[in-house]
């Protein structure tokens, strides 16, 4: 079975640890190759007391043979040692191989899909990265004009339309053709990799109320009710705009497949509020499949032994479940 490549995340923050419990917690799925320092990842079970054999792997094919036994790791060297708890650029470097590598071995087929662990972005722009976060880049090492970001778990899938800009900076970005572009990209990802013939997108409005014909605000009037007409008729199920205060009632959520909010905050905090520790980050629109857990570094827990795995595990089991 082909491997998952798991990228090694900001080396001052949770991810060695998560990846150590995600081995641990294996349970016949597809292996993953984790894209690392071997002697960091062997540091990490050591200092917490986890049982994982660590075994340096020269070819991502090797992986499935020793997963049962060992966490197959490909070497990512570190300019510096990692301290818990503390980011330091000089390993920038290795924390983007480990990502490009990883993108590598998906566009070649030898790795089924890219599990990429919390990165921490100012960190990297220390370094001169100049991606606004993960979803970017991989959209810039693939070649892919318009990277969507949806956030899934067991009861909701969403889609903020803008991503990483201000409040006041996306009055700047969202359009209508941003809006149509974005559910185009989310409609063909739910049918061709969750198999959703014809994916029903509920589509937030942007103000209280969604407006109220105009009277708080007259973006649902101008910008995306013509998304919505325009998509409808290229036959996309749509509907909406909805006001967001009761987009995501369990009533609503039985009604369609996907919400788009309008902005980052307007559709994460829904799903994290609904199912922190199983939310997963998918990119859709890659020519590879791309997932993550659903937080970040949490530098504050990082080397205590606490970090919850699951939204990793999440990450894994969906990433082997969308594969082809």
């Amino acid at each position: 079975m082909t491997p998952l490549a798991l990228t090694m995340g900001d080396p001052a923050g949770i991810g060695g640890e998560l990846s150590l419990k995600a081995w641990l917690a294996r349970r016949g799925g597809r292996p993953f190759v984790a894209l690392d320092d071997p002697a960091r990842l062997a540091g990490i079970a050591r200092d917490l007391h986890l049982d994982v054999p660590i075994r340096v792997v020269n070819a991502i094919s090797a992986a499935s043979a020793m997963f049962a036994d060992a966490l197959p790791v490909l070497p990512i060297p570190l300019a510096a040692p990692a301290l818990a708890g503390h980011a330091d650029p000089a390993n920038a470097a290795a924390v983007i191989a480990s990502i490009e590598q990883a993108t590598r071995y998906a566009l070649s087929g030898e790795a089924a899909a890219v599990v990429t662990n919390p990165i921490h972005k100012a960190t990297l722009y220390q370094a001169g990265f100049a991606h606004p976060g993960h979803t970017e880049f991989l959209a810039a090492l693939t070649g892919t004009k318009l990277p969507v970001m949806m956030l899934a778990c067991p009861a909701l899938r969403v889609v903020p339309v803008t991503v990483h800009c201000s409040l006041r900076q996306m009055f700047e970005v969202l359009t209508t053709e941003l809006i149509v572009a974005v559910a185009r990209v989310t409609a063909e990802a739910l049918r061709r990799q969750w198999g959703i013939p014809s994916p029903r997108l509920a589509i937030a409005g942007l103000n209280p109320h969604a407006g109220e014909d105009g009277t708080m605000g007259r973006e649902e009037i101008t910008i995306i009710q013509p998304a919505i007409d325009q998509l409808r008729a290229e036959g996309i199920a749509v509907s909406g705009p909805w006001a967001a205060d009761s987009l995501f009632t369990a009533d609503a959520r039985a009604t369609y497949d996907v919400a788009l909010g309008m902005y980052h905050d307007q559709a994460l905090i829904p799903l994290k509020t609904l199912d922190m520790h199983h939310g997963v980050n998918v990119t859709l629109g890659l020519p590879i499949i791309r997932t993550s857990p659903d937080h970040g570094t949490a530098f504050g827990i990082a080397g205590r032994g606490i970090a919850d795995p699951t939204s990793l595990i999440a990450a894994i089991d969906l990433a082997s479940e969308l594969a082809p």
